[in-house]
């Protein structure tokens, strides 16, 4: 077989088979496989994961990290320190984090229930403090630009050495126009290179108009995790991380509402109740995962009850409702982007009770002005940005 082509296991289901993924022009692959045996949804996460990481490191020249879930982030992250609440909630208080590691620690803990299983993408070389992480989570492989050496060999022994490592050229520069079949059907297009950078977000429409670095910063993660997530979609991003990512749903508002449930559930996560919460010895990470999660539920069936109990050293006091809604009160500063516009104020209306105070979207809708009436009635910033980031 020749270096401009791999043949995968199978394609997206096992009965799928024969899969290839291959070069049409002959030219060298851009991937190169150092572990284990790569499928046709890797490949998509793995490249999807890939762009987004890599517009993320041009765009705040930080250290990126992404972990993809079927072809959409389940969370992405530059390296901005992690405080030590941050630091238990993403389950690395025990470890030395470089650079890389926070940005794909950051990546990975705001949605540990959906990261489960992830494709990982790093926009840096992936060192052994990254590899770490990768070893002790349930992973299914990563896509890097190169790899240390004692990184490459903690990555290749993990799953008994079928965990799938690629290497990726950091150089390499995909045609202008990109082509797909659906149904036996070809379709063609100019790839998506729009460049999310501060000048995007110059149009701010509403009253408020102070829009602080971090903000701006935050503001770039989640429009580069739209940009990659399936639409249509909505991601919430604070201290450089995607906080919520809301993908795939056919209205607007349902997409609001779920990146800002997962929102509300990563600031929860830092509650004092959780971070003391005492498992047995036996519990695995995962188990702990879905624990927290239904720590937050308030109408457990008797079984979902007992289950959820017998994780626990000590049974935690579950938070009320009063409890909950005055600690996620105190969240403030969160940005949140759209992949379209805003048809109806319901996602601002929404959004304003998980702490956001930056919105940008495309605009062009005709109810932009209720919108934007919305945004001035939170005291919130909206930047109409005139650039509309649909991905499918």
């Amino acid at each position: 077989m020749s270096d401009s082509e791999m043949m995968l296991r199978y394609g997206m289901n096992p009965h799928q088979a024969p899969a290839r993924v291959f070069m049409s022009s002959g030219a060298a692959l851009p991937v190169e496989v150092l572990s284990g045996a790569a499928g046709y949804i890797n490949l998509l996460d793995a490249l999807n994961a890939w762009q987004l990481v890599r517009d993320l490191r041009a765009a705040l020249g930080m250290p990126a990290a992404a972990s993809f879930k079927h072809v959409s982030p389940a969370g992405a992250a530059v390296a901005v320190p992690l405080s030590e609440a941050e630091r238990a909630a993403c389950f690395v208080e025990d470890m030395d984090l470089t650079p890389q590691a926070t940005a794909y620690a950051r990546a990975r803990g705001a949605d540990r229930l959906s990261s489960f299983g992830d494709w990982a993408a790093l926009s840096d070389t992936c060192d052994a403090a990254t590899a770490r992480i990768l070893r002790r989570e349930v992973s299914d492989g990563v896509i890097a630009p190169d790899y240390e050496p004692e990184a490459l060999r903690i990555l290749r022994a993990k799953r008994g050495g079928d965990y799938r490592v690629l290497r990726i050229d950091r150089d390499y520069a995909p045609a202008e126009v990109e082509i797909r079949q659906v149904f036996g059907v070809t379709l063609e297009q100019r790839r998506n290179e729009a460049a999310i950078d501060e000048g995007l977000f110059a149009n701010v429409v509403t009253r408020a108009k102070d829009l602080p670095s971090a903000a701006l910063r935050d503001l770039i993660v989640a429009t580069v995790a739209v940009k990659y997530t399936q639409s249509n979609s909505v991601c919430l991003a604070h201290n450089g991380q995607v906080t919520g990512a809301g993908a795939g749903q056919q209205s607007r508002v349902h997409c609001t509402r779920l990146a800002a449930d997962k929102s509300d559930r990563w600031f929860l996560r830092q509650h004092p109740a959780v971070l003391g919460m005492q498992f047995r010895e036996g519990v695995r990470r995962a188990e702990r995962n879905n624990a927290i999660d239904l720590f937050f539920v308030d109408d457990l069936t008797p079984a979902e009850e007992e289950a959820w109990r017998d994780n626990y050293e000590a049974v935690p006091e579950r938070l009320t409702r009063e409890e909950r809604q005055a600690w996620l009160g105190q969240v403030t500063g969160v940005a949140l982007s759209s992949d379209a516009f805003f048809p109806f104020r319901d996602s601002i209306d929404r959004a304003s009770r998980s702490g956001v105070a930056h919105v940008a979207q495309p605009g062009g809708s005709t109810n932009d002005a209720d919108v934007i009436a919305a945004c001035d009635q939170y005291a919130m910033t909206m930047s109409i940005t005139g650039l509309r980031l649909f991905h499918h």
